[in-house]
């Protein structure tokens, strides 16, 4: 397989399955990466305590912008000045700004320059550090053999899920979950993400009832039914009323397994790319359907790498207009 990179997303769901005892061969297989890139990521970016994927996203980070150190001043004044402005706008990664540069021909800078630019501009008591993406922090383990975490009627499972979801090769298969925001109660924002596309829905609900979350999300899917075929959902007793969902978006619904965030990883990552925008303990409530809907629209117009550093909003809008479907979310 072509080499690239660990990305941050595959280094928290290592975290997880480790924290679940899977063999590196187990891990490998599940992030289609060879086990020899396992061993050598365990290896060379832990720290004294071990290795941790905060950690270990921290060091890697640090050593391409090492290594473009020698080029950082090569670039030219235009690229730059595109780069700044992404970052600080949009919010883009440096990769994101690099790929989406050369998708269009244009004169170019690689992101490990931009990472040595905004670390100098941090020394010298500037802000564009502050625009990268939140580093998540260690996730807190809960559940015991006694949770009733996953009890949910007439739940099926993501075993019964069929195959072709997993390889990515068509539009209309979603994961959703819900992002709570002050433990206090109130608004919940939910998230729905198409796996080929990655194109994201965001909705509000008042409250984290399932009744209030599953209307949210059918009203804001509804116009775009034809195109959601399966809906993978985490465990929570919000989605009770999948069922509904089911009947309303004429889908079929499935749940990851417990604690297994991973087979959701999509969703978690665009979850964590909200909370930038959203951070924990803020409450919700006072958030706009404008508000959100311009983070939505920033997320689905920043490119990506695994889509050739196109944007979600181009892939997934070209599938809308082959079946007809008109985009108005």
């Amino acid at each position: 397989m072509d080499y690239k990179h660990l990305t941050e997303e595959e280094r928290y769901q290592i975290d997880e399955m480790k924290r679940e005892d899977f063999s590196q061969a187990a891990i490998a297989k599940v992030l289609n990466r060879s086990p020899s890139t396992l061993s050598r990521e365990l290896s060379r970016n832990k720290g004294d305590r071990g290795w941790r994927p905060r950690q270990a996203q921290l060091k890697a980070t640090k050593r391409l912008s090492v290594r473009g150190s020698a080029n950082a001043g090569r670039a030219s004044d235009a690229a730059w000045e595109f780069a700044k402005k992404q970052l600080h706008n949009e919010q883009w990664s440096p990769e994101q700004i690099t790929g989406n540069l050369r998708l269009k021909n244009l004169e170019s800078i690689s992101h490990e320059t931009i990472y040595q630019r905004i670390l100098e501009d941090k020394k010298n008591g500037g802000t564009l550090y502050t625009h990268l993406r939140c580093k998540k922090k260690r996730k807190k383990r809960y559940g015991s053999a006694k949770s009733t975490r996953g009890a949910i009627p007439n739940r099926v499972d993501i075993d019964q899920r069929p195959a072709i979801v997993e390889s990515r090769t068509r539009i209309g298969d979603w994961e959703g979950d819900t992002i709570i925001g002050s433990h206090t109660g109130g608004a919940v924002i939910t998230s729905m993400v198409e796996r080929k596309s990655r194109y994201t829905c965001l909705t509000k609900a008042k409250n984290k009832t399932t009744t209030a979350v599953i209307n949210s999300i059918t009203n804001q899917m509804l116009p775009i039914a034809a195109l959601i075929l399966t809906v993978t959902l985490d465990n929570g007793r919000e989605f009770s009323l999948h069922e509904m969902m089911s009947a309303l978006l004429d889908t079929k619904v499935f749940f990851a397994k417990p604690y297994h965030s991973w087979e959701r990883g999509l969703n978690e990552n665009t979850n964590g790319l909200v909370r930038q925008y959203f951070p924990k303990g803020i409450p919700f409530d006072s958030i706009t359907d404008e508000e959100l809907q311009n983070v939505a629209k920033k997320l689905n117009n920043r490119p990506r790498k695994c889509l050739g550093y196109r944007t979600p909003f181009e892939v997934f809008s070209k599938s809308c207009e082959r079946r007809g479907v008109a985009l108005r979310i």
